[in-house]
């Protein structure tokens, strides 16, 4: 599942602080609250001919998470698109493109942590390379981190922040056991996903998912359950031990950079019968239905 260097994206144009510059030209201040402390926010989206699937969904939370680090002067829904959009159609950009979006806090006047050294207001970033999904969607291996998913009065999880250390040093671990990624537990044992993803379990046809008491309210994790309840399809949030992920018929991760990717082994443990299972395959097919016919038109 390592990603590898797409000649496609060697000349991209990026979005930085109100303009546009080539690839290799794109930089952040070292003394951007970004460099200075991972002190920003972001939000990853997918354009699928011509429009960004629940870019709505994703620029509100990216304000709630900008909000909760209390910035001043957050750039509103209309300012952010029109960046996005400038940015993809200098790259002449309208489909297999993924976006990362990011808002910094901004520039500091001198070197420290207090967000008053921030006098010129946040960074805005649109970085969109041409990448397909990025996992095999043949069957993922996961081995569990030793690290833990902070709970909320450590640091609220709903903050989706630039602060990633958590996920890299879990990523570290995988990549050390020789798997795809890491299953990440909270404080109390029970599973909140793994270090990039949501996931999801199937025991006996009913659907199951961990609570986001320790991690983002994911939205293609929402729009998996919202398939669920337009289809019929039994599905329960609640607390999951590893144990039930072990003993499960299917398991499944989600994200905006993968979509949907079935698991095939778990700690060295078979999953199923280690490939896509009847449920995630209806599912990618449900999801592949609503990518392909919603979304907001960003580029002719």
């Amino acid at each position: 599942m390592k990603q590898t260097f797409n000649e496609a994206n060697r000349d991209i144009q990026i979005w930085v602080g109100g303009q546009l510059f080539p690839r290799d030209e794109a930089k952040v201040s070292v003394f951007d609250s970004l460099v200075q402390g991972g002190d920003g926010c972001w939000e990853g989206l997918r354009l699928y001919d011509g429009r960004i699937f629940k870019l709505e969904q994703h620029l509100t939370r990216l304000r709630h998470s900008a909000l909760a680090l209390a910035f001043e002067d957050i750039p509103g829904n209309e300012q952010i698109l029109d960046a996005i959009r400038q940015t993809l159609e200098a790259n002449g950009m309208r489909d297999g493109v993924h976006v990362r979006l990011t808002l910094s806090r901004g520039t500091k006047i001198t070197s420290g942590m207090d967000p008053r050294l921030n006098q010129s207001g946040p960074t805005l970033i649109v970085v969109a390379e041409h990448k397909a999904p990025v996992y095999d969607k043949t069957g993922l291996s996961l081995v569990s981190s030793s690290l833990r998913r902070f709970p909320a009065d450590c640091l609220d999880p709903k903050i989706h922040h630039n602060n990633l250390l958590q996920s890299i040093l879990a990523k570290v671990e995988a990549n050390a056991a020789g798997a795809d990624d890491a299953l990440m537990l909270d404080v109390h044992g029970f599973v909140a996903e793994t270090n990039a993803t949501h996931i999801f379990g199937v025991s006996e046809g009913r659907l199951f998912t961990p609570t986001t008491r320790a991690c983002p309210e994911g939205v293609t994790r929402a729009t998996v359950l919202e398939i669920c309840a337009s289809e019929g399809i039994d599905a329960e949030v609640r607390s999951v031990s590893q144990a039930e992920l072990y003993r499960a018929d299917e398991v499944f991760c989600t994200g905006t950079m993968g979509e949907l990717a079935a698991v095939a082994q778990i700690d060295g443990r078979p999953i199923g019968t280690s490939t896509p299972g009847p449920l995630c395959t209806r599912l990618s097919a449900l999801y592949a239905t609503r990518t392909a016919g919603e979304g907001t038109q960003v580029v002719p």
